[in-house]
């Protein structure tokens, strides 16, 4: 072989081997595409804080123990890691990645990408992994919808308006101009009440990102699950109702004043708003077996497979804990505390 057609030769390797190695880096950092119908967590979990979320038989929680830093768990809460010295609320997960709201950076970070995190909407793998912000801007509620996060956000050029941003921080764009809470995300829309105008249940395609009236009811913080939507009724004291979605009929669940509930399978945990008798509370669906979970004013209410997790309104800790679907038993979440105390002392 001639000495030219040994040079042709190696630059035609080197051109393969750095083909490869490009083709390499942009196919390792692709984030594979979810269903279009894929939801990050439950509407009852987002609207109250997205502290807890459960996918592929993991829960991953923000731990108050350790300033609500990211954990993950099996849901009998064995085999607890620490993924993250960073606050974080509004957990989603899908496939290999979380997706959550960080508030504040952690103490225990490395490196030049800890120096300036500021709060955030952030993406990671499932082992917390490969971080990567999405957009620095405060959020008020957060879901993964498809391949879409759908979050509320407020500033003070702007006011309040629902915006979108692809998985793959691309296509960033401002959906509506208004009030709306998008965690309840059901089949390919987005299940909000009006809060400019009137309380209707209304539904954004997010095939179209446009909105349509679904039910002229007065409601509040609605919860789609199978054919009823469950909501507190503003005309009524903020009592607990559902509505059937094909026949449009309402069913009063509970006549008691709530300050907010979640539904989860077979069972509503809810707090009772009363001057002289608060209590967190639960009953079946259809307002069955209705029973006291606790006395007192609770707030947070996070449900995964094994358990519901609460904590007492403006405190922190202790996080309390029961059975979702077996007898009433209040307890702490222990096993977040011992965790949280292993690696402070590391």
């Amino acid at each position: 072989m001639t000495s030219k057609a040994k040079n042709i030769l190696a630059i035609s390797i080197a051109l393969v081997i750095i083909i490869i190695l490009v083709l390499c880096v942009i196919f390792t950092g692709r984030i594979p595409e979810n269903d279009a119908d894929t939801a990050g967590n439950t509407p009852g979990n987002l609207n109250n804080g997205g502290y807890f979320c459960e996918s592929d038989g993991r829960v991953y929680f923000a731990n108050a123990y350790d300033n609500y830093s990211l954990y993950s768990m099996n849901p009998d809460e064995t085999d607890i890691v620490k993924l993250s010295g960073n606050s974080v609320s509004s957990i989603n997960a899908a496939g290999n990645y979380l997706y959550y709201f960080m508030t504040s950076s952690g103490q225990n970070g490395s490196g030049l990408g800890y120096i300036n995190q500021t709060a955030g909407i952030y993406r990671s793998k499932k082992n917390g992994k490969n971080t990567a912000g999405l957009g620095r801007l405060n959020i008020v509620s957060m879901q993964l919808c498809g391949n879409y996060l759908y979050y509320e956000t407020y500033s003070s050029q702007n006011g309040t308006t629902l915006d979108k941003i692809r998985i793959d921080k691309t296509d960033q764009q401002t959906v509506a101009e208004e009030i709306i809470n998008p965690n309840c995300f059901v089949n390919g829309k987005i299940y909000y009440n009006g809060a400019q105008g009137d309380h209707y249940l209304h539904a954004l395609d997010v095939r179209t990102d446009r909105s349509s009236v679904v039910w002229q009811g007065d409601i509040w913080n609605p919860i789609v699950q199978g054919n009823y939507v469950y909501y507190m009724d503003i005309s009524e004291n903020y009592r607990l109702c559902r509505c059937n979605l094909t026949e449009k009929t309402v069913e009063v669940l509970t006549d008691e004043r709530l300050d907010m509930f979640n539904v989860y399978d077979d069972f509503i945990y809810y707090q009772v708003s009363s001057a002289d008798a608060p209590a967190l509370k639960r009953m079946r669906t259809d307002g069955s077996s209705q029973e006291l979970v606790r006395e007192g004013i609770y707030q947070n209410i996070n449900i995964t497979s094994e358990y519901v997790y609460f904590n007492t309104f403006n405190e922190s800790v202790p996080v309390y804990k029961t059975y979702t679907y077996g007898p009433v038993n209040v307890t702490t979440f222990d096993a977040a505390k011992e965790a949280a105390l292993a690696n402070m002392e590391e």
